[in-house]
């Protein structure tokens, strides 16, 4: 079985990746940095990984990465959705979007679709931030709302549930996660993350964060809780900002016209 996993470099999605391959996935690696990915890959415990390059931060990336899945793998078992970022300053890409909601929501947005119909499950890596999510689908930048780094990134995690709700309406089995408070090198510049870093106990090693992962990617639940949001080995209540299929169709059609707008903009 293929499994794509992005942000598989480091933290979580390496972490996955080595869980996944120890079951007898072959494991498709992809992220920025090429030579930290082939370093994970040669270290996995099962099948040879393979790595492929994409950098978020640009939808032409993502598209040419969803053209190089689709070319090289006939199907692909499982398509993780784990890249993301955490930026306490206000950041904009090249292609006009704000960072967070392109990387952690845009990017997984513009692939998953790209890819759907080769994909037999999908599994994003979302968090308990999303319930803080006010997430305007007008706005998904922040342009004409008060900036906060935690706010945007509590939008996106919002973003993550309703995209799993609007696959699932689409007869994927799609499902996401809280993976827990990792101890990586996530959100490092941030001052609430470095607190919560020096609570002893509280931020656990990736592997805890990949075993969620890991299993939704493997077990039934992974097809049976089609759009649910799980929090350890369970689907958990989440409120209706994270859950409405109205919200999550009318957050689809945003999605779609800002990636396609950022596409006739470059074209």
């Amino acid at each position: 079985m293929i499994s794509v996993i992005t942000g598989a470099s480091s933290g979580i999605g390496a972490a996955a990746a080595a869980g996944l391959s120890r079951a007898g996935h072959r494991v498709v690696l992809v992220g920025r940095d090429g030579r930290r990915l082939k370093e994970v890959a040669g270290a996995l415990p099962g099948p040879k990984g393979e790595v492929l390059t994409c950098d978020f931060t640009s939808l032409e990336d993502v598209r040419s990465l969803a053209s190089q899945v689709r070319d090289r793998y006939e199907r692909v078992g499982v398509l993780v959705n784990n890249a993301g970022v955490m930026s306490p300053k206000r950041r904009t890409t090249s292609d006009g979007h704000e960072l967070m909601v392109q990387v952690n929501h845009l990017a997984p947005f513009v692939l998953t679709r790209t890819l759907a119909e080769h994909v037999d499950r999908i599994v994003t890596t979302s968090s308990r931030a999303g319930r803080t999510g006010k997430l305007d689908v007008t706005d998904l930048s922040r342009e004409r709302r008060r900036w906060n780094g935690w706010l945007q990134y509590g939008d996106t995690k919002q973003a993550n549930a309703l995209f799993t709700v609007a696959l699932a309406a689409r007869g994927l089995a799609a499902t996401c996660f809280h993976p827990g408070v990792i101890r990586t090198g996530f959100a490092s510049d941030a001052l609430l993350m470095r607190l919560m870093l020096v609570v002893p106990g509280y931020a656990k090693p990736p592997e805890y964060g990949a075993r969620r992962l890991t299993y939704l990617a493997t077990h039934e639940d992974g097809l049976r809780h089609a759009g649910r949001y799980f929090d350890g080995e369970r689907p958990a209540e989440v409120p209706a900002t994270m859950s409405d299929p109205d919200l999550a169709e009318r957050l689809w059609q945003a999605s779609a016209a800002a990636a396609d707008d950022t596409r006739a903009s470059t074209s």
